[in-house]
């Protein structure tokens, strides 16, 4: 089955992937793209404490979540994968990794940053690593739970 999932959200592991995307998807593997959070060893606990226990987490530099999803990639069991900004999935990449789709979910409003979506608020930086993803032929959509409606978030920029 391998990486079923690829989403953007800041707060990684957090309510509405345990309880929405985990089991609407059927998730076995989770694994979080993100280098600050890869050396905090704090954040990688709270993770695994926020997960139920047959769920397996990687929490991985984006250097490391290069040969793990090609490994999961080639797997059997069904795999997240969290990434903290557009940023990780753009640098993922241009190191060769292949993504089809990528759901843009929650990324919180701080100054300077305009809003996309109900939860998804973009810097100027996060507009344009969204737009080379796009480029490279990635399909992303807006959609906060497995329940909400698609959007499109190129569009969706534009508007």
């Amino acid at each position: 089955m391998a990486v079923t999932f690829v989403r953007i959200d800041d707060r990684l592991v957090h309510g509405q992937v345990v309880e929405g995307w985990i089991p609407f998807l059927g998730i076995d593997d989770v694994i979080v793209v993100s280098d600050s959070a890869s050396q905090d060893d704090m954040r990688k606990t709270l993770m695994r404490l926020s997960l139920p226990e047959e769920i397996s987490l990687s929490v991985l530099s984006v250097a490391d979540a290069v040969s793990a999803l090609a490994a999961a990639a080639a797997g059997k069991t069904k795999t997240l994968v969290l990434a903290a900004s557009p940023l990780e999935v753009e640098s993922l990449l241009e190191k060769g990794v292949k993504l089809e789709n990528v759901n843009v979910g929650g990324m919180h409003y701080s100054v300077g940053k305009m809003q996309i979506g109900r939860a998804v608020f973009l810097s100027e930086e996060d507009v344009n690593s969204l737009k080379k993803i796009s480029a490279a032929g990635v399909k992303l959509e807006g959609r906060g739970v497995p329940t909400d409606k698609a959007s499109d978030v190129i569009a969706m920029m534009h508007a």
